[in-house]
């Protein structure tokens, strides 16, 4: 059994949308691996904006984010759903994962610039909905936002491997969602 930690990046909890679907499909199917399911719904945690280094050094972590680090702690494995806006991940994501990746709980720089990550031993998903095609967001813009995530923010906390799955072309006529939804499934029951 993996222990599964969805965190839903898209910031409106008015309405149900794609993210949620799909968010929804993975847990299923993980529920159906035989695989424990826990969610982080950021739009209904109320995150706050850091000002600033000494905050997110030594600031007071806000009762959500402890519990969404104490979700991340126990998981084995990190989903992440969330529109692409503006070319790169939602304000109220990057927030989130600023308030959670603290020192300590996330990394060590006293271990040296390339080994200072505490989340090792954890893998990741990573699953993109966007207006253009996926095949334009990887060739044109170099999947930069993707990058800056898995490199920049998972790899530095020690999580690895980092799949994603870039679901493009939302709201072309001829969308295929319902491969999409039937595809997270598929990798909710393997927990990949």
């Amino acid at each position: 059994m993996t222990r599964i930690v969805i965190i839903q990046g898209h910031p409106d909890a008015g309405e149900p949308h794609l993210c949620h679907a799909l968010a929804d499909a993975y847990a299923r199917g993980a529920g159906k691996g035989g695989h424990s399911v826990e969610r982080i719904e950021l739009a209904r945690i109320g995150v706050a904006f850091l000002t600033s280094q000494k905050e997110q050094q030594h600031g007071t972590v806000s009762p959500p984010i402890v519990d969404a680090q104490l979700k991340i702690g126990r998981a084995d494995h990190l989903v992440f759903v969330y529109p692409l806006w503006l070319g790169s991940m939602p304000a109220l994501l990057k927030a989130f994962l600023e308030q959670v990746a603290r020192p300590g709980f996330a990394y060590d720089t006293s271990l040296g610039p390339f080994n200072s990550g505490l989340l090792g031993g954890k893998s990741a998903r990573v699953v993109i909905t966007m207006g253009m095609p996926a095949w334009y967001y990887r060739l044109v813009y170099g999947s930069h936002s993707l990058k800056a995530l898995k490199v920049g923010i998972l790899h530095f906390v020690g999580i690895r491997p980092v799949r994603a799955a870039l679901v493009g072309a939302v709201n072309a006529r001829n969308f295929g969602g319902a491969k999409w939804i039937a595809r997270m499934e598929v990798l909710g029951r393997r927990a990949s």
